[in-house]
């Protein structure tokens, strides 16, 4: 493909795209294939010869398209969202036309001086702590991966890395029953032991307890096991509970023990003042990550990752053959020795497209815009004699099911939403997902899609409630 059809295709792909943004509401969310359906459709051998473009893309449209689930649709509930918006998309056009390996400062001086102070533009908006340093990371995984790592080189004056596990205490890392499956991996990974994670009690907003985080970690030293980590989340996967942060914090200075901060999803809250509440005791946190590619509009992959010591997750990370060494040294960030990876892609570019295009205040009203629409649901399921809420509604997650007058019987009440949730994804209509909740089947409705209105809020909970009574 030569510049001028790929001048041709180009123009013809973004209006594609902006097309498919306008007419999104036509497609059904959630994917209706079946398994193998995708795969049939391809041939079983790739092509000898060169194919136009126009038959690629009209394979696209006819056999990929039909195997999506459109996660920018506006009735998109499940999981949480990964959003995307119309800046993010061009900033992102922009970082795989420049297709640069961000992995040290003279690779792309531009893209790791950018990255530095929208970290810092990242920092001033959610008022997070001033000792704190930003890093993007690509997912809140690997960043939670990353802390670990840090903590347990500087409790082991580095000599992991140097001499392995070997020799070494047995150290133990704490989290509550709600905490992401990210830090059962990292634990894994680091070698630490998947029976070396504490799982910690919660109370009945599904919060971590302070108080049996403390007596883990009393029975633990007195076992001869050395605390090495705490998990603590600002709104847990399963509910978006919210752990006390501050309790939880002390704790940990009383001990030495790492902190590290899982707001993945939530983080983006603190855009507002309001919502501030969730992250007092931040400032005695080691580590926190949010993921701007969850709620703030940016596509995936961007996880903005914070530290308080930045010197221990360098001497962490850092390796220097003589291929990479450069004349700038400490003067500058060589962001490949912030994390695992050594190439990096431009993350930073779609961020500042979006935070420049949207403006803080464009951001903030997103945001209170989804709350408000959850708030409204959760009002109304209040009110119906037939549904209810299983956990608090902290933010734009609604944990809830249909529970008809008269049937209280769990294991009918899980069979019942089960069929519910599977007839509603069925309709494309719109798609969620599930959890349980002390052994309730939950389902889970998040209003946080970029542009979602509260027609599709309202047409929601009408189709949810049509289908549910007539079962």
């Amino acid at each position: 493909m030569n510049t001028s059809e790929f001048r041709q295709h180009g123009h013809e792909l973004i209006d594609w795209i902006a097309d498919y943004f306008e007419s999104i509401r036509e497609f059904p969310v959630k994917s209706q294939v079946a398994p193998g359906d995708i795969l049939k459709a391809l041939p079983g051998s790739p092509p000898d010869r060169a194919e136009p473009f126009s038959e690629i893309f009209d394979d696209f449209q006819k056999k990929i398209l039909p195997g999506m689930t459109h996660w920018q649709h506006p009735s998109f509930f499940a999981y949480f969202p990964a959003n995307s918006s119309t800046p993010s998309v061009l900033g992102e056009l922009l970082t795989s036309a420049l297709a640069a390996q961000c992995m040290i400062w003279q690779t792309s001086p531009a893209a790791a001086e950018l990255e530095e102070q929208v970290m810092e533009w990242l920092k001033q908006m959610l008022a997070l702590p001033e000792s704190f340093t930003g890093v993007i990371q690509d997912t809140a995984s690997t960043a939670t991966l990353c802390s670990i790592l840090t903590a347990r080189e500087r409790i082991s004056d580095y000599a992991i890395n140097n001499a392995g596990l070997q020799m070494q205490p047995v150290y133990a890392v704490y989290c509550s029953s709600e905490t992401h499956s990210s830090i059962e991996k990292a634990v894994k990974i680091a070698g630490l032991g998947r029976r070396n994670l504490r799982i910690i009690e919660v109370d009945d907003t599904f919060a971590m307890r302070p108080e049996a985080l403390e007596d883990a970690i009393r029975k633990d030293l007195d076992d001869g096991v050395t605390p090495l980590c705490v998990i603590a989340t600002i709104g847990t996967t399963g509910s978006t509970a919210i752990d006390p942060l501050r309790e939880v914090g002390e704790i940990c200075q009383k001990y030495k023990i790492w902190l590290h901060v899982d707001a993945a999803y939530a983080g983006t809250a603190l855009l507002l003042p309001e919502m501030r509440w969730m992250s007092d005791g931040l400032e005695l946190a080691d580590t926190f990550v949010f993921n701007p590619h969850k709620w703030m509009a940016t596509n995936f992959d961007c996880s903005a990752y914070f530290v308080r010591d930045k010197a221990a997750l360098i001497r962490t990370f850092e390796i220097l053959p003589e291929y990479l060494k450069t004349s700038e040294g400490s003067s500058v960030n060589n962001y490949r020795d912030w994390g695992v990876p050594l190439g990096r892609r431009f993350r930073a570019l779609k961020l500042w497209f979006v935070i420049r295009s949207f403006g803080v205040s464009g951001l903030q009203e997103m945001v209170r815009r989804h709350l408000f629409l959850a708030n409204d649901i959760s009002n109304q399921i209040d009110q119906a004699d037939d549904f209810e809420r299983l956990a608090p509604t902290p933010l734009s997650l609604i944990c809830f099911r249909y529970h008809p007058v008269g049937t209280d019987d769990p294991e009918t009440l899980n069979r019942l939403n089960e069929t519910l949730l599977t007839k509603l994804n069925s309709t494309g209509k719109l798609y969620m997902t599930h959890t349980k909740l002390n052994g309730a089947y939950t389902l889970r409705m998040v209003i946080a899609q970029t542009y979602v209105q509260q027609e599709d809020v309202a047409n929601a909970w009408a189709l949810i409630q049509e289908t549910a009574r007539s079962l």
